[in-house]
């Protein structure tokens, strides 16, 4: 069955210029797809149009009738003075409605013929497949998963900021059953807690989903097929992100093959048609025809058009060179406010070279931290030094120039005191060319803006980079440009994100936020995944220990005390050489960093060698502790 139809939309908002143009696909009961494209390519526009905000010049888009669709981004008006509390509730309307009518008929059930007893039986039936009975299990599960706690839920809905709204939302049409979901950047306000909740639950929903992300670890997870908006049209990739990223590199670099082979063909045959023009103008107009009838099919065989990609970066940053291991103390750091201690008890030390990630729930306290290593808040408690020779460039999660009304080109002059030549340069190295450097910052978009300071920082000497949500709310493109050049940066990296993929690209070291102190792993973010299922499963172990049978019951292990012992010996090198070859394919990574098909190689022997890992300490410790049993 089909839930979602696009059939042939076309839609402009300026004449002669079409957002979608002939746009067509469907979405089959139960897919999970990933609509993908640039910003400003009209995918939320298509979600608009499947909702009934908008209405396309031509074509239709339509959802199954008769089916609940929901969409994540749009966020309903609610009637002034309604809670958190109550928006949620609203998402039981309908089994409110239905028990109001069981109720009804319960009180003239001596009195009731048989329609209304059916009537009945259906009701109930409907009222607990449809979860009437635990709406406030789920409600707490929901808001639990999503981070929405108790204070908030009494809160006005209207004073909440916009990711809360946006949050709430999701809990809502959650909790309401949707049976399609339309998510626009669903992950943009969520926490790492709350988007791997989200995962987990779309990996469950039996419904229909058509996701808009820039997250690329989300879409992995998530979605199994991917359609791409691209010049108004759709282009269809049978995967996920990762395999829509080498599918998509296997098609351009087919369509240059066939554009080369094509340009080569014909270039040969305008030499040839050249020189029978050439001959033809001796006298031999037979030739003529020839060269004539050879143009025209030079006409008819440019078909292909060239394919084009993104410029790469050509500047890389200058860094300061820096002198001395030490390039952060951090000693018994505390911070709070109004009585709340964010944290307290920090004891860290940075040395030259490394790439942290500091992460943590939204309001942990990740952006004052950062605040007090940039000097722009005190701590009440405790003291940070820098190295003598460390000199900091940030980027900030919002950007914001001194002076908006400058072009590009005025900006870097100002700001750098450079020559407008090597003001072009700089811009043209990030891809601002031709009349694109005249335009006023205002214009730009957050990625734009994003670029530009990066733009300044590369030419400024630093030797720490500290980035605060560095690839929110952009797209993939300009995320691929972020990740580039922070790729091109040989100095320290402190950086904040949700972003899991970019996580997972720089990240040598965490910082774990929570609990009002720091974790240190140090560790890539796939190690410091594994070792938190480890510490799981040891926890899940320790917490329900198998029932211990009396002793003269138990059958006696052949080989005894010393077969065991061997046995866990074994366990313990298969650990091991499991975690070393793991540590080998994490500097395999590290290697084949710039080359996207290698390093997925890499992860997948990653994840094979993970699943082994978890079940070699499994063995090992079912071992060491009947090992431990026989001794008592």
């Amino acid at each position: 069955m089909i839930d979602i139809q696009i059939n042939n939309v076309s839609i402009e908002f300026e004449v002669g210029k079409k957002i979608l143009d002939g746009l067509s696909f469907q979405v089959d009961q139960g897919e999970r797809v990933g609509l993908l494209g640039r910003n400003g390519a009209g995918k939320t526009t298509l979600l608009r149009i499947l909702t009934g905000e908008l209405r396309p010049d031509e074509g239709e888009a339509r959802a199954a009738p008769g089916k609940r669709l929901g969409l994540i981004s749009q966020i309903p008006v609610y009637p002034a003075g309604y809670t958190v509390e109550d928006v949620l509730d609203t998402a039981f309307e309908h089994l409110k409605a239905m028990e109001a009518e069981m109720t009804a008929l319960a009180e003239r059930m001596d009195t009731a013929d048989k329609a209304e007893l059916a009537r009945y039986d259906k009701l109930t039936a409907a009222f607990e497949a449809g979860g009437g009975y635990d709406t406030q299990v789920n409600l707490n599960k929901v808001c639990n998963g999503l981070g929405i706690p108790a204070g908030m839920r009494a809160q006005l809905f209207d004073s909440l900021s916009g990711g809360e709204k946006t949050r709430v939302n999701l809990a809502r049409l959650i909790l309401n059953d949707t049976e399609i979901l339309l998510l626009d950047e669903p992950t943009n306000h969520l926490d790492l807690h709350a988007t791997e909740w989200l995962e987990d639950y779309l990996s469950r929903y039996k419904g229909t989903v058509l996701a808009i992300s820039h997250d690329r670890w989300f879409l992995d997870k998530v979605v199994k097929r991917c359609v791409e908006v691209k010049d108004g049209k759709a282009e269809f990739y049978s995967g996920n992100y990762s395999f829509y990223v080498e599918e998509k590199e296997r098609r351009f670099q087919e369509q240059l093959k066939q554009y080369e082979k094509e340009q080569a063909k014909v270039h040969q045959l305008e030499e040839a048609a050249a020189k029978l023009r050439l001959w033809a103008f001796l006298g031999n107009d037979k030739l003529y025809k020839r060269a004539f009838s050879m143009e025209k099919r030079i006409e008819r065989m440019q078909t292909v058009d060239k394919p084009t990609k993104e410029r790469k970066l050509t500047m890389g940053f200058g860094e300061k060179e820096f002198r001395g291991d030490q390039v952060l103390e951090i000693k018994d750091l505390a911070m709070a406010f109004d009585q709340r201690t964010l944290f307290s008890g920090v004891d860290l030390e940075v040395i030259g070279g490394e790439r942290i990630a500091l992460l943590g729930d939204n309001g942990a306290g990740k952006s004052t931290f950062v605040k007090l290593l940039l000097g722009e808040l005190e701590p009440t408690g405790g003291k940070l030094r820098f190295g003598p020779t460390v000199k900091v460039g940030y980027l900030p999660q919002m950007v914001v120039f001194d002076h908006p009304e400058r072009n590009l080109v005025d900006t870097l002059l100002w700001d750098l005191n450079c020559t407008p030549q090597e003001a072009r340069d700089m811009l043209a190295a990030f891809n601002f060319r031709g009349e694109d450097v005249f335009k006023e910052v205002a214009a730009l978009s957050g990625g734009e803006k994003s670029r530009l300071k990066l733009c300044e920082l590369m030419s400024r000497k630093i030797n720490l980079l500290i980035l605060d949500e560095p690839t929110n709310h952009l797209d993939v493109d300009s995320r691929n440009w972020i990740e580039e050049a922070v790729r091109a940066y040989e100095g320290n990296l402190l950086f904040v994100s949700h972003d899991r993929y970019f996580i997972n690209e720089f990240a040598e070291r965490i910082w774990m936020l929570e609990d009002q102190r720091i974790t240190d792993f140090k560790g890539t973010y796939r190690e410091y995944l594994d070792f938190l299922e480890r510490q799981k499963a040891y926890a899940k172990g320790a917490a329900q220990p198998p029932k211990e049978e009396p002793k003269k019951d138990k059958p006696k292990r052949p080989g005894g005390t010393k077969e065991l012992e061997k046995k866990v010996r074994a366990a313990e090198q298969a650990v091991a050489k499991a975690e070393e070859r793991q540590f080998e394919l994490s500097q395999r990574a590290e290697e084949v960093s710039d080359n996207y098909l290698e390093l997925q190689k890499v992860y997948e022997e990653q994840k094979v060698l993970e699943e082994e890992i978890a079940h070699l300490y499994t063995v090992w410790e079912t071992l060491a502790a009947e090992l431990e049993e026989m001794k008592q």
